[in-house]
This record gives structure tokens, sequence and C-alpha cells, in this order.
């Protein structure tokens, strides 16, 4: 086998000549009507064609070909190479009539050498190809795997895998909804069914992995064949685009673990950008809390709406520093003003409100952990309350047209110390848009994917750790939208407000955590319980079961915009806030962040609808159970 490898290129040439030889003397038989051409003639044409059809190979580099890894535009090479050599042949026939065979003979012998040459190279290709399977993974174990689409991502897919990956993957075949499809084969790979044959098929096929390849498929459809999927306990990976497959160096890459946004099947969201590109155009424009997770997404998107000046405002310099490189690389003519201050700090922010004098500002910063700030109670006070009350005046001081906070379904009826600030934020606001030309309104939502302490990071975390799983509580249920869904949304409620509302997201239906835990442990190829864990760590300090969306005396209303609802302005003046403030002022003077019973039982006093989550907890347990029964 060395010797032959080492003598490639001799063995090559001398079956070439070999064939070129056999050419000429098969078309002199099967061209009867020049059967007396003479053996000199034919001899002559022979040694001539060798050195033309040799030389040719030769130029266009052939030779240098790896056999194992020649495709269709090597072969196109060939086929080139001997059309030039051919006419050759036959011009010089056609110059020396009486001493070259006549043009028939050459056009067989041609036709003939151009087969044998790709022929024989095909069949090497296919033996090398086997023979290097076996012998380098004569132990190694193919991964079974079924592909989900049958486009142009699909093609792409199974040639790169076949080229660099046959030794890795074994694709049992392609699943796409078109019926007329079915049966029918993309790169040699069969149509097994559809959508609804994925479980029979990986059952029957010992499928391990699936490949989802639809890019352009609706986020409801993309949901319904993944839910599928989790019936199988086969691990799923999802290609995001063909632009990405195309332009990657390994193709593995550019294939993703299944997101839980991708089995929420929510719709993209349409904007009127008309209106909110109105308000945020040539304005200057400011973003608290600009380095979080909600807060960088709106710089993100406020940005394309091309701000004169967009104004990140946030207390920690990493963050901030990430969302200003990602900005100015994205948007170079962009004008970005990344600046590191805290919003406890008054002198502070009249500094930056009296040199950018913003037009919008969108207050995000906020302390949001729930168990973090049940520890530290006090902190959260400072920073939500205060801080909001601090953003709120220079707002107003500075005659800013429209002031926006984020926050929280955790304010509706809270039962922690986080929930309760971010209430008191909302009165705050509340109460300053009636003594105030500025436009104070507030954005209500729930849990956001893919955010900073959110369950689903931890939970993949988890899994690749080998588990267990950790759920707070088996029943516990949670309102969920993505980050860029609800910032659009923000966007679009700030340009609809009045000043004095809450506007409140649509969330879809609450989703129990156990469930969510299961579903993302069974697609990345687990049996939930058997391989993977989920461990019931008990509720945390302040955690309710169960979140709202609205408290008793609030009444939704309809918007424009079929996601967006409002709760008109509630009667609370600023005299009633401004006594709830003094009475924080003199809770934080005692500085106890220990004295939690004492914190909670002014909290209490200033947010009427406060109460302990186990109180809240054991009624929602007793309805849960009593359902069951």
């Amino acid at each position: 086998m060395k010797k032959i490898k080492k003598y490639r290129n001799v063995v090559l040439r001398l079956l070439d000549v070999l064939i070129i030889a056999f050419a000429y003397i098969v078309a002199k038989v099967i061209v009867i009507q020049v059967n007396d051409t003479s053996k000199q003639i034919i001899l002559y044409t022979i040694l001539v064609s060798i050195v033309i059809y040799s030389s040719m190979l030769h130029i266009f580099k052939t030779y240098k070909n790896i056999t194992r890894y020649e495709n269709g535009n090597d072969y196109l090479v060939y086929v080139l190479a001997c059309l030039i050599s051919y006419i050759l042949v036959t011009a010089l026939g056609l110059v020396f009539p009486t001493i070259f065979a006549p043009l028939r003979i050459t056009t067989v012998a041609a036709l003939i050498i151009i087969t044998g040459i790709i022929g024989y190279r095909v069949m090497l290709r296919l033996i090398l190809s086997q023979g290097h399977n076996k012998i380098g993974h004569s132990n190694y174990q193919k991964k079974n795997v079924l592909i989900i689409g049958a486009g142009d991502a699909t093609r792409i897919l199974l040639d790169t895998l076949k080229k660099f990956m046959n030794d890795t993957y074994n694709v049992v075949g392609l699943i796409d909804d078109n019926t007329y499809k079915v049966n029918y084969a993309i790169s040699g790979k069969q149509i097994l069914g559809t959508r609804y044959d994925i479980p029979r098929i990986c059952q029957q096929k010992n499928i391990e992995l699936i490949l989802f390849t639809i890019s352009n498929i609706e986020s409801n459809q993309r949901k319904q064949i993944l839910n599928i999927c989790q019936e199988t306990g086969c691990k799923v990976r999802i290609l995001p685009g063909t632009k990405d497959l195309i332009k990657s160096k390994n193709l593995m890459e550019n294939f993703r673990d299944v997101e839980i946004e991708d089995l929420l099947g929510r719709d993209p969201i349409k904007l009127d950008n008309k209106k909110i590109g109105e308000l945020i155009k040539n304005k200057p424009v400011l973003v608290t809390g600009g380095g979080g997770s909600i807060g960088s997404e709106l710089c993100r998107q406020i940005i394309k709406f091309n701000p004169s000046n967009l104004i990140i405002v946030d207390n920690y310099e990493n963050n901030l520093y990430d969302i200003e490189q990602e900005l100015r690389f994205n948007y170079p003519k962009a004008t970005i003003s990344a600046i590191v201050a805290n919003v406890r700090e008054k002198d502070r922010l009249n500094e930056i409100f009296a040199r950018y004098t913003p037009y919008l500002v969108f207050h995000a910063a906020a302390h949001k952990h729930v168990p973090l700030m049940e520890v530290s109670p006090l902190e959260a006070i400072k920073n939500n309350v205060f801080g909001t009350f601090n953003v709120v005046n220079c707002a107003d001081e500075y005659n800013v047209k429209r002031f926006i906070l984020i926050s929280t379904d955790k304010a509706v009826n809270p039962t922690n110390i986080m929930g309760a600030t971010k209430r008191l934020c909302e009165m705050i606001v509340q109460a300053k848009n009636k003594v105030s030309k500025t436009e104070f309104a507030a954005v209500r939502f729930g849990n956001v994917l893919g955010s900073n302490g959110s369950v689903i990071p931890l939970f993949k975390k988890q899994i690749a750790n080998g588990g267990p799983v950790t759920v707070t509580h088996k029943d516990i249920t949670r309102f969920f939208m993505t980050i860029p869904e609800a910032v659009s949304l923000v966007l679009q409620a700030m340009s609809y407000a009045e000043g004095g509302e809450i506007f409140v997201l649509d969330m879809g239906e609450p989703i129990k955590i156990y469930d969510m835990a299961e579903k993302l442990i069974r697609l990345m190829g687990y049996e939930p319980n058997v391989d993977m864990q989920i461990k019931v760590t008990g509720l945390r300090p302040g955690e309710k079961l169960y979140e709202e969306i609205l408290m008793n005396e609030e009444v939704l209303m309809e918007t424009k915009h079929e996601k967006i609802h409002v709760a008109p302005p509630m009667e609370i003046n600023m005299s009633m806030v401004g006594k709830k403030l003094t009475t924080l002022r003199e809770l934080l003077k005692e500085n106890d962040n220990e004295n939690k019973d004492r914190i909670k039982s002014v909290m209490k006093e200033l947010v009427p609808t406060y109460k302990d989550n186990s109180e809240v907890n054991e009624k929602k347990i007793k309805e849960i159970e009593e359902k069951k029964q």
C-alpha cells in the first residue's frame, strides 16, 4: 500500500496511457466502415494521442489531486483537458490525413478516453473512502443522524458531512412536511416522512442526533416540531441560517442547542416604527442601567432609530464598556456617550442631565435579584426607590419629554422586598406625572429569557455539569418572554404614553418551571430523572409560587398593539408619596440590614399590597391540591 502511494502518479499515468491505447483499438472495431485503416496509422495516432492527452492532463495539474477527495469540479477539469486534447488530435488529423486515423475513430476514442479516465478515478475514490473508514475507525461507532428539512441548507450540510465528517455521522434520512417530497432523495439521502413520522423513525433507526436545518419557519411551527422531537429522547441541534453554514469553516460549530425561546413559539413582534422613529430620531436619548440585560437591548434597538446622542449610564463599568464597544463597531457614525454613574447620586445625575439634556429617558437601572435583596433589603430601597426618585426629579427639572420606567410583574401584590420597592417606583412615577410637564409612564412585564440571573442559563450549566437540575418547587410558574421581544414592546408602549399609565405586556400563558426543565433536558438528549436528575430545593426567601400582572384595583384596557395593554393612571398624589419616602429615609438612617422584620413592617405600611410569601404560597398550594383532587 505504501509503495502504491509512493508511486501513485506513475501508476495513474500508466493507467491513462493504457486507456488511451485501448480506446483507439476499440474505436477501430466499432467504426466498421473504416476497418481497413492500417495498423501503422492507428499505432501512430495512439502514440501522438498519448503525448497530447498526457501533456494536457499534466498541464491541468490533475495528477496533484488527492483521489479520495476529488469531486464534480475536479471531474470537469478532466473533461476539459480531454476535450482540448481531442481538438488538437483532430486538427493534426485534418492537416495530415494520410498518417492519422479518421475523424470518426478519434471522436469515438475521445469519448471512451473521457469515460475511462473519469470512471476508474471514481471507482478508486469510492474504494479508498470505504477503506479509510474501515481502517481508521474500525472500532468507532458512527452517530445515527436524522435531518429535519429538505432545502438548500440540507444539501450543503449533506455534502459537507460526506466530505469531512463521514467517519462521525451516519445520516439515516431526512424529514420534510411537503408530502410530495417524501420518498425522493437529496444527495442520496431519502426523505423518510413528515414531522409526524419523527418518533417512529427515531425508534426504528436508532437515531441519536436530530439536526434542524429549517431557518425560514414560523415560531409556532418550530415549537410544534421541537415538541415532537422532544418525545424521541434524542439530542436536537438547530442551524440558525444558511449564510452561517456557507461561511463556516467548521460546520458543526454553527449548530446550536435548542433554546427555550424555540419552545415558546412566540411570533415576531410587529411595530409601528414610524411613530417610534418620530420620537427618537435626531433626539438625545438616555438609558440608565444601559449595561444590563434589558438596558443593553434597549440601546441596541434605540440606536437603529438614529438618535442624535445615545447616553448610556451604568454603575458597572465592564458591562458599560461591552455595550459601548459593540455599538461603536456596528454603528460607527452614531454619537454614543457612555457614562459611569450611580443613580443613587443626585448631584452626578444633575451633571449628566445638565450636559446632555435628554429628550427621552428609559430607566432600567435596578436591583432585581429577589433572594439577594431579601438578604440586603436596604440596598434595594436605596437603589430602586431613591435611585428612581433621583432620575424622576432630574427628568422633571430638565424638561424631559417622556420618562419610561422598566417595571416587573413582581411589583403586583409583592411578596418580597424587591417587588415592594418596584411597586413604590410605579407609585413615584404615577404621582410625579400629576405635577410635571414630563410624561411619566411605566412598562410592566415578567421574566426575560437569558437575562442575568435567569433560570435558563442556570439549567444549561447544571446539565453541562451532569446535573442535578434544581427547581425550587414543582408547581412554581412564571411568565416568560425574550429580551428583544420585551424591549420592542417597551419602545412601542413609549410611543403610546401620554402620562401616568402602567403598560402591561402580553406574556402569554404562565409556564411551569419544572416542565421547562424537563423539556430542556430531553432536547439535550437526556431522560429527566433517569439520565439527569431534577432536584426540588424548596422556595427561596421572598419567592412567590406564581406571578400576577394586575393588582385587584387595576383594570386592563387595550391599546393599538395586541400585545400591549394599559392600566389607566391611579389616584396617587405626590404628598402621599413624599410621606412614604420620608419614612424610608428614617429607616435608612438605622442602616440595619439584619433587622428584616422592622424593614418589612415599614414596607408593608407603605405598600399595602405587600404580603409575606409564605401566606400567599400556602393559599396557592391549597388551590392546586384541590384542583388535582
